[in-house]
């Protein structure tokens, strides 16, 4: 028998990792790895374009808590890439990007696609390194699926030179690394520090737990169910770019004012929460901030500021706190009944003008009614995950959609990966209905992956809202420079029903919103990837405040 090669290695290292698919496009300089996945028994889902295999793999992290695994080729082919990795990070999705990359022996000579890759990728991971050996590799996957998925979740990026993934191991060399190398142990939460968490939690008058993006799935959703019922008190998740004003948060932010005391569990006091400044934040509300990883501890502490506003601050992984919390929290009773009944009201709030808004049924549909429409499909559905872009109509889709589980564009703030997502959302869970929702701007961006979706016979439901406009951008200028000076956004009312079905999925033109649960239903039972082209009127995103209808929202 041959010797096995460096990419055996590589992929039967992955393989032993439990990783069974690799997202990917195609190059040169990954072919050894193409060839090696054969005899791992590695499935390959193959892209249209290198950055939706990154959201692929970062959407099929934040449902299953599994490391996403994308397999690029080197120079172009990584840095396509290298741009999604910021969604993942912001979203602390454990993704692993494997790049193809120059043979060690060419560089510095002019090698094809030579690049620094490593040194491209390292601001939007949390390590980014060049393998050096080829023995070493299954040690180093071990390294990058570890890294990823350890402490603060986030994306890692490793470079695969060309002549190490074609070299033969000697007899002896590159075994694989023992299953304890892929995991770290977790950073506990110490008893003393607990207590004094639950001190602070049960002495405050209007508490909240905030916790971070790691929280936002479904197993994340229970754990935060779990604690609440401990502590009697509210526990929310943050992952909007739109902060204290996520709609889908209702009127959080009325609320947020109001609190005396505020647990941050894997969440920064950054942009989202104003940092923590009023009036978006009492002066006199004080914090518990509890993080894995020490320099996001340290930052928390320079931006709250004056140390009488910290309690506690202390090293821990955030599920592992949120466990111990909720245990050593059992049985204590209850003690802020009417205030968590407060802080629900508030985010379940939506006004009641909005009622009016998915009233009409002739015209271009109102955002409203769209998400309206979409509810009462899942509602039907046994299980659902709902997928939601950025931009004014994913602010809308946010407001008005709940669903089992979901995923949204993320803290980042991109706009683009709904289609990727809903692609690795149907993989993820084969057996429920996946219907992603994108503004027609945010839908241009990988609309090619409907070819991937048929290959693959991965169905799902894409609801396009169509006004013909870079709407987020478009508000901005409305509000900031009047309508005469408002240019450039402007886009085509398309028919991307018709370039859907020519990549062999299903289409829906939807004109008039009386038409809208009609096309719906027969997306969902096509048997096929299926877009919905909507007509939507052109309308700001939301805030949702009681006593206000909407209004316009800073564009992320």
């Amino acid at each position: 028998m041959a010797a096995l090669r460096g990419a055996d290695l590589l992929a039967r290292a992955l393989a032993a990792a439990g990783v069974r698919n690799l997202f990917s496009l195609s190059g040169n300089h990954v072919m050894p790895v193409y060839d090696a996945a054969l005899d791992a028994r590695l499935r390959i889902i193959h892209t249209r374009h290198e950055g939706a295999a990154v959201h692929m793999a970062d959407a099929w992290a934040r449902l299953t808590g599994e490391p996403g695994i994308v397999l690029l080729t080197g120079g172009p082919g990584h840095a396509n890439g290298v741009g999604a990795l910021y969604t993942a990070l912001a979203a602390d999705s454990p993704v692993v990007m494997l790049s193809g990359h120059a043979p060690l022996a060419e560089l510095g000579l002019g090698s094809f696609q030579e690049m620094r890759q490593a040194d491209m990728a390292a601001p939007v991971a949390k390590a980014s390194w060049t393998a050096k050996s080829a023995a070493a590799l299954g040690e180093d996957m071990a390294s990058a699926i570890r890294v990823a998925t350890s402490g603060r979740p986030g994306p890692v990026h490793v470079s695969l030179p060309f002549d190490l993934l074609e070299a033969r191991l000697a007899d002896g060399a590159g075994a694989l690394p023992p299953s304890t190398a892929f995991r770290a142990q977790p950073v506990a939460l110490a008893g003393d520090a607990a207590d004094a968490v639950l001190a602070a939690l049960k002495r405050a008058r209007r508490p909240l737990v905030l916790t971070g993006p790691q929280l936002a799935n479904a197993n994340g959703r229970e754990l935060r169910e779990r604690l609440a019922a401990a502590i009697a008190a509210p526990v929310l998740c943050m992952e909007s770019p739109r902060g204290v004003n996520d709609p889908a948060l209702g009127a959080f932010a009325e609320v947020l004012a109001q609190a005396d005391f505020i647990l941050l569990l894997g969440k920064q006091p950054d942009f989202t929460l104003r940092f923590a400044q009023a009036p978006a934040v009492a002066p006199g509300c004080r914090f518990a901030v509890i993080d894995p990883d020490a320099e996001a501890l340290a930052r928390a502490q320079r931006t709250l500021g004056d140390p009488q506003r910290v309690a506690l601050a202390v090293a821990a992984d955030t599920i592992a706190a949120a466990q111990t919390l909720a245990r050593r929290a059992a049985g204590a009773g209850p003690k802020h009944g009417e205030w968590a009944r407060e802080v629900d009201a508030a985010v379940r709030f939506r006004p009641e003008a909005w009622n009016k808004l998915a009233a009409g049924s002739t015209g271009p549909a109102h955002p409203v009614a769209v998400g309206r429409a979409v509810q009462q499909l899942i509602d039907r559905s046994r299980d659902a995950v709902l997928v939601s872009d950025g931009g004014e109509f994913g602010q809308w889709a946010q407001a008005c959609v709940h669903a089992p589980s979901r995923v949204i564009n993320g803290q980042g703030g991109s706009i683009g990966s709904a289609l990727p997502f809903a692609l690795a959302a149907r993989m993820a869970r084969p057996d429920a209905t996946v219907v992603a929702m994108s503004g027609d701007g945010a839908f241009g961006f990988h609309l090619a992956e409907f070819d991937t979706a048929v290959r693959e016979n991965l169905d799902f439901v894409a609801v396009v809202g169509n006004d013909a406009c870079w709407n987020a951008e478009h508000q901005i200028q409305l509000r900031n420079y009047g309508p005469g000076r408002a240019h450039g956004c402007e886009l085509l009312p398309t028919r991307y029903d018709q370039v859907a079905a020519g990549l062999g999925a299903h289409g829906e033109f939807v004109p008039h919103a009386a038409d809208l649960t009609a096309a719906l239903e027969r997306a969902r039972t096509s048997g096929r990837p299926a877009c919905v082209n909507v007509l939507t009127e052109r309308v700001a995103a939301p805030i949702v405040a009681r006593g206000s209808a909407a209004a316009a929202a800073p564009a992320h």
